[in-house]
């Protein structure tokens, strides 16, 4: 598809960075497919999920809570990572941008509802909270097809759902009883 351009991009100043870009080169350099970066980001979306769904009842929660956030940023710096090699190996393609999207809406609803059967969470929470993530991406799929802008911004765009979330996760692995104040239900809620 040789005639296939680039559409609308997420805005992200971390993909100007430095570091971000070698990174990218080397990935590209190497071999890495967007493809695989993007389903392993899924795979770290549904492991931050389980780590967080592990939570009740397990003797060390702090090391699921930790290794939950770790994923969690893992899966971001896949999605990263995946559109920079794809355009420095200028393999974009529509296909691509499905095998990029659906990944995402995956490791959305994994990191979601394993987040709601967390320790001081609610399952229902995380599963509302998954509906309204992939209604909104839905909605931008929408307004894409219809030929509007992009736009990547709002209050819980993906960047600032995952931040939430990491930060709630973080917080539940150091501060001591914060499970019990419901740290993580009170994130789900924003």
């Amino acid at each position: 598809m040789d005639s296939y351009q680039i559409g609308d991009r997420r805005p992200l100043a971390s993909r100007g960075w430095k570091i971000s870009e070698k990174i990218a080169r080397w990935l590209a350099l190497h071999g890495a497919t967007p493809n695989a970066i993007s389903i392993a980001g899924m795979i770290c979306g549904i492991l931050a999920g389980i780590m967080f769904a592990m939570t009740p009842g397990a003797a060390h929660s702090w090391f699921f809570w930790v290794f939950g956030a770790v994923f969690v940023q893992l899966r971001l710096l896949a999605n990263l990572y995946d559109g920079m090699v794809a355009v420095l190996r200028e393999v974009a393609s529509p296909v691509g941008e499905l095998f990029n999207e659906v990944p995402d809406r995956v490791s959305d609803a994994a990191t979601l509802i394993g987040f709601g059967y967390a320790t001081g969470s609610d399952p229902v929470l995380g599963f509302v909270a998954t509906i309204f993530a992939i209604f909104l991406a839905y909605l931008r799929a929408q307004g894409k097809v219809a030929g509007a802008h992009q736009e990547f911004c709002g209050p819980m765009a993906k960047q600032q759902r995952m931040a939430t979330v990491t930060i709630a996760a973080i917080a539940c692995a150091v501060v001591p009883g914060a499970s019990d104040w419901q740290i993580p239900m009170f994130a789900l809620w924003v």
